[in-house]
């Protein structure tokens, strides 16, 4: 079970707060907000995360599979119960999604957001449908959060370079501050300044008009991928998302993996098409998502996009790591 202290409310939280980083001997939680868990995959996962030098704890639902659903990890509100409880926990200083799939959006809306403000700030780590989990966090929490692998996910697992990824931005975020790919490169040239946002392009269309949805992403630098989507599919995505004037005002775009996305030639030339005409800087192919290798991008943190130079480089880190006290 995963003990959460009650408390009073609070004002709303100050935009700059940053979660500290991790250090050996730190307790994280491992909740399942989203699809059901592999538990031989968990259990890898876990066995990873302690030989970091972490405590791990459980959800007490992570290894649940809803009764009606088994595309769920168990009834909303036992997800939802998991992830609140993790927050609260004051020995808690990370919660790391176990898996994405879908199921965030039945959940997220039973979360009690003025409740979890009462919390220090914690570090959350996931992506894919975790997505919404982001978006929630910034605009109830005010923090920055890890767009990166999970807890059983393959690149996590198989990819030594995606893990020590994840270490490091954990550990020592300011190792990570520059991020790059062999495969970035330009797809409209240009450098621009803003704030991280983004992650999963169905999930933020999806997103659109609900509680968590933020009206625009002015002002940030964009962060899209996406995994099985056939280019017409994305076409429909990014339009939707333009339509909808989720574009109004960005900054800038890095794309990320396209993982079983059809003839990446195709891929690229649907964003050209969609995204070219916003006058922006677009980076093709940064290197996170559903690939399989995969870097760890902060949300929430100011950034310099340089699609000529292939990079996306952290004005400071995500967590902070001045000393301990």
């Amino acid at each position: 079970m995963l003990p959460g202290p009650a408390g009073p409310r609070s004002a709303p939280p100050a935009v700059h707060r940053r979660p500290r980083s991790l250090a050996a001997g730190d307790r994280v939680a491992v909740v399942a907000p989203s699809g059901p868990v592999e538990p031989d995959r968990l259990a890898a996962g876990t066995a990873l995360l302690r030989s970091w030098g972490l405590e791990v704890l459980l959800g007490t639902h992570v290894t649940d599979r809803h009764p009606g659903h088994g595309y769920l990890a168990g009834t909303d509100e036992d997800r939802a119960a998991d992830f609140r409880q993790a927050w609260l926990d004051p020995t808690v200083a990370a919660v790391i999604c176990a898996r994405g799939g879908y199921g965030v959006q039945r959940m997220v809306d039973r979360i009690d957001w003025d409740l979890l403000r009462t919390a220090p700030p914690k570090v959350l780590v996931g992506f894919s449908d975790v997505t919404v989990l982001h978006e929630s966090v910034h605009r109830h929490l005010g923090l920055p959060t890890l767009y990166g692998p999970m807890a059983s996910s393959v690149a996590w697992l198989e990819d030594a370079a995606t893990a020590d990824h994840l270490r490091r931005t954990l550990f020592a975020p300011a190792t990570t501050r520059v991020l790059t790919s062999p495969t970035a490169s330009p797809l409209v040239p240009g450098r621009a300044t803003g704030i991280t946002a983004g992650g999963c392009a169905t999930l933020l269309a999806t997103d659109r008009g609900t509680p968590s949805g933020r009206p625009s992403f002015a002002g940030t630098i964009l962060l899209l991928e996406d995994v099985n989507e056939q280019p017409y599919q994305l076409d429909r995505t990014i339009t939707q998302l333009l339509r909808s004037g989720a574009f109004d005002g960005v900054a800038g775009v890095a794309l990320g993996s396209w993982e079983g996305c059809g003839p990446l030639d195709r891929v690229r030339g649907v964003m050209l098409d969609r995204l070219g005409p916003l006058g922006v800087p677009v980076l093709w192919e940064l290197g996170f998502g559903h690939g399989p290798a995969s870097l760890t991008v902060p949300l929430g943190v100011p950034a310099v996009l340089d699609a000529d130079a292939g990079t996306l480089t952290l004005d400071a880190p995500a967590l902070d790591d001045r000393p301990r006290v």
